[in-house]
């Protein structure tokens, strides 16, 4: 990293508030706190970042982001404290990082679209990063497998290892459905798992190809039917009943009842 800049003032309050509660004087549980203790924390708050912008309250995106930006201040302050780097080295490495991988904005470079922009931004991170053994080593083991294969094949399609259009994921998804049907019919259970698992990486290359984020769209789905079959189980309640001792068929009534009330809603 080159020079530092110091921090702005609402982050430095953020970071002497660190300070002081890693001090000799702090907090006893802050000052306990590792590496490998607070992993959970910003995972944890990240996803609730990502909840968030779920639900699109601004608000509440606010704050999550604000728990988000403590861990990322606490993590500062152990490099600190080990002697590594501190969050002013951090600011400024991704500052210079960023206005390297947009040429066309701070350079000269002409680049025509998103897609042109997204091909030469895997292409110099290539040659930025040349210790790394793969195009594909920035995707980290720890993402849910949708989002995995999703950024997977990004980043794949941003050297041109890619479909040309839609209709030739189309046309994949068609043939792992058909082989998944083989799978079926055979009865083998790991053939099984391992064609699910080719059609839900195929689903994500589709979606990409498509403009859509699949894990947003699936938790969006995910969103739905919790609101749906909550409105089963308030039907099932109002009639002194649980899901359990009602009927597929009643179960499906109340099922259509909560798809029409929300239908009406988005009217």
């Amino acid at each position: 990293m080159s020079h530092q800049f110091p921090p702005p003032p609402d982050l430095q309050k953020l970071l002497d508030l660190v300070a002081r509660l890693r001090a000799p004087d702090g907090c006893p549980w802050d000052r306990e706190q590792s590496l490998s203790t607070v992993r959970a924390y910003l995972l944890e708050e990240a996803h609730e970042v990502a909840g968030a912008i779920d639900g699109g309250a601004w608000d509440e995106i606010a704050e999550e982001l604000g728990d988000l930006l403590f861990q990322a201040a606490f993590i500062g302050r152990l490099a600190e404290e080990a002697g590594t780097f501190s969050l002013s080295q951090v600011v400024d490495g991704v500052y210079q990082k960023m206005v390297a991988r947009h040429p066309h904005v701070f350079g000269d470079a002409v680049l025509a679209d998103a897609d042109a922009v997204r091909q030469a931004w895997e292409r110099r991170k290539l040659q930025e990063e040349p210790r790394r053994t793969s195009l594909l080593a920035g995707v980290p083991p720890s993402l849910p497998a949708l989002l995995a294969a999703y950024r997977l094949t990004q980043k794949a399609a941003g050297v041109g290892f890619d479909w040309p259009d839609e209709s030739g994921v189309v046309d994949k998804l068609d043939e792992e459905v058909a082989e998944l049907r083989q799978a079926l019919a055979a009865g083998h259970q790991d053939e099984v798992r391992e064609e699910i698992g080719d059609l839900l990486f195929t689903l994500a290359n589709l979606a990409r190809k498509l403009d859509v984020d699949p894990e947003a769209a699936l938790a969006g789905t995910n969103r739905k039917f919790r609101t749906r079959f909550a409105k089963i189980e308030e039907g099932l309640a109002a009639q002194g009943r649980t899901a359990a001792e009602a009927t597929l068929a009643e179960m499906d009534v109340l099922w259509e009842a909560a798809k029409g009330e929300a239908a009406k809603g988005e009217g």
